[in-house]
């Protein structure tokens, strides 16, 4: 189990053809390492980018939750409409258990804002002992999302880790 003062691992992966290629410069990674950073609770251990190919995308999900142990994996692009949007289901092929509670949250606050909201096919779920969560590919939408979660971030990593305690309190 985690002591109280050591960071969560944590890993973002993006995903864009463009960007793979080198023909767009990311700015939705950096904006979700800026804001995890930012919490103090998080040290950023990898961050990649790969097109859009469901296989490269389970690849380096189960690399990084399997062999690199990594905390939260949070994943940028390819949650939309387009056809080439399959970060949703390359996740889906690699949790073990789903925790929609994230996206939900996510799809939920960001009507507030857009009803493009609508459109994100975001999930979020668990294999080993990471978190996996799909993010917006603006870099906007991404730290406005990132927001939205934050807060139970630490609770939840701490017991996907093992934390015996009662989450409710007394």
């Amino acid at each position: 189990m985690r002591l109280g003062y050591e960071k969560f691992n944590a890993a973002i992966l993006t995903i864009s053809d463009r960007g793979s290629r080198g023909e767009r410069q990311d700015l939705s990674g950096p904006a979700l390492k800026k804001k995890l950073l930012e919490a103090e609770i998080f040290t950023v251990v990898r961050e990649q980018i790969v097109s859009d190919e469901p296989a490269e995308i389970e690849t380096v999900l189960k690399q990084w939750s399997d062999k690199d142990q990594v905390d939260l994996i949070l994943t940028t692009g390819g949650t939309g409409f387009s056809p080439r949007d399959l970060a949703p289901e390359a996740t889906a092929a690699v949790i073990e258990r789903p925790a929609p509670g994230f996206a939900e949250a996510m799809r939920a606050e960001s009507l507030k804002i857009t009803p493009h909201a609508m459109i994100s096919r975001a999930v979020s779920g668990i294999r080993k002992s990471t978190l996996i969560i799909n993010f917006p590919g603006s870099p906007k939408a991404a730290r406005e999302c990132l927001e939205i979660v934050l807060p139970a971030l630490s609770h939840a990593l701490q017991k996907l880790a093992g934390d015996p305690s009662d989450c409710g309190g007394s």
